[in-house]
C-alpha cells in the first residue's frame, strides 16, 4: 500500500502544472468584475486595465471581455477568446480577427426581452397615438375627437419579423400575446414554435411583405442583410402598415423609408436604430409626426446586466476548463 501511495504521489508531482490563463476585463463595473473573480476556476486570473496600459496588458491576455479594434488587435499575441458586451459584432469583425483562430462570443439573447419591450413600446406609441397625446399634455390640451378614427388594435394583425434570433423570438412572444399572426424571415431553419405561424427564407421577403401590418427589423447587420429593406421592399408594404427597427439601422435604406413615409404608404415608424448614428440634425426623419425615434437605447434595461453577467460567468468557467463556450459567433456569417 505504501508503495502505491508513493507511486501516486510521484506521478502527481511529475504532472505539469496547469497553466494560468489571464482574462482581461474592460467595460464592466467593479461589482461584476468581483463576481467574475469569485467564480473563475483556479487556473483563470481576472485582470483589469486602464487605457494607458491597455496594449501592454492585452499582449499578455489569453482572453478579453470587452472590445477590441483593428488598431489594437495586433498587440493581442496570445489571445484565444473575445467576449463582446453587445449582441451586434459588426464593429469587431475586421479581416484580421475573422481570419484568426480567436473565438468570438457575444451577448445575444440576453438583450432580447428589453429590446422586444422597446419594439412594442415604439409600435404602441404610434398605433395608439401616444406621441400626439404627450404633445397635447404639454399644452394642457384635450382633443379627444382627433383619436376616434385613428387608433389601431393589434389583435388579428400580421407581424413580419426580420431576424428570428434572440430578439426576434422575444418580439414574436409579445406579438402572440397581442393576438397577432407572426411570420418570420430568417436564413436558418427555425425550430417549430407556437409563437411563429410561418418562417421563410430572406429570398422570399418580397413575397410576404404585402400581407404584413407591422414589419419588425431585428436581424444582425451583415454583408447579406445590409440595406435589405430598400425602395422595392417599402413599395411592397401594405398601405397604412408600420415599420419598427430595433437591431441595426444599416438594414434599411433611409431614403426609401423617408419616401414611404412622405407618400403616406406607411402609417408610421418606430426607430431605435438609424443610419447614420447619431441621426444628424436636419435629417428628414425628424420631421414626421408619425415617427418615433429613440437614441439606440432598446438594449438597455434593469434586467439585462444580470443576464449578461451570467453568460460571461459561465463562459469564464468554461474557458478555464477547456469546454465549448456559449454564444459563439460565426465570424464568416457575421452573427
Amino acid at each position: 500500500m505504501l508503495r502505491i501511495i508513493i507511486l501516486l504521489v510521484t506521478i502527481l508531482l511529475c504532472l505539469p502544472a496547469q497553466e494560468t490563463r489571464t482574462v482581461l476585463v474592460t467595460g464592466l463595473p467593479a461589482e461584476e468584475i468581483a463576481q467574475l473573480r469569485a467564480v473563475a476556476p483556479a487556473n483563470v486570473r481576472i485582470a483589469t486595465t486602464d487605457s494607458a496600459s491597455f496594449l501592454r496588458d492585452l499582449a499578455e491576455a489569453d482572453a478579453l471581455i470587452g472590445g477590441v479594434n483593428r488598431q489594437t488587435f495586433p498587440a493581442a499575441r496570445k489571445l484565444k477568446w473575445i467576449q463582446t458586451l453587445s449582441a451586434g459584432v459588426e464593429n469587431v469583425l475586421f479581416p484580421e480577427l475573422v481570419a484568426s483562430d480567436v473565438v468570438l462570443t457575444n451577448a445575444k439573447i440576453v438583450m432580447g426581452p428589453n429590446i422586444a419591450d422597446h419594439a412594442f413600446a415604439l409600435l404602441l406609441t404610434i398605433t395608439r397615438k401616444l406621441n400626439i397625446a404627450i404633445a397635447d399634455q404639454k399644452d394642457e390640451s384635450w382633443h379627444r375627437g382627433t383619436y376616434t378614427d385613428q387608433l389601431i388594435e393589434l389583435d388579428g394583425k400580421t407581424a413580419l419579423i426580420i431576424g428570428m434570433g434572440g430578439i426576434g423570438m422575444q418580439i414574436a412572444q409579445r406579438a402572440k400575446g397581442f393576438g397577432m399572426r407572426v411570420v418570420g424571415v430568417d436564413p436558418k431553419d427555425i425550430p417549430l414554435s407556437l409563437l411563429v405561424d410561418e418562417v421563410v427564407q430572406p429570398d422570399r421577403l418580397d413575397e410576404v411583405l404585402p400581407a404584413a401590418d407591422v414589419v419588425f427589423v431585428a436581424a444582425p447587420l451583415t454583408t447579406a442583410s445590409r440595406g435589405m429593406m430598400g425602395p422595392a421592399q417599402f413599395d411592397r408594404m401594405k398601405q397604412g402598415s408600420y415599420f419598427i427597427a430595433v437591431s441595426r439601422g444599416g438594414l434599411y435604406q433611409t431614403p426609401a423609408l423617408v419616401k414611404a413615409l412622405d407618400s403616406g404608404r406607411l402609417g408610421g415608424a418606430g426607430l431605435d436604430v438609424t443610419d447614420p448614428e447619431p441621426l444628424p440634425t436636419g435629417s428628414a426623419l425628424w420631421k414626421f409626426n408619425n415617427v418615433v425615434i429613440t437614441p439606440h437605447v432598446a438594449g438597455q434595461g434593469d434586467g439585462m446586466p444580470s443576464r449578461r453577467l451570467e453568460v460571461i460567468k459561465e463562459n469564464v468557467k468554461r474557458f478555464g476548463e477547456g469546454r465549448p463556450l456559449l454564444n459563439v459567433v460565426n465570424k464568416q456569417a457575421g452573427y
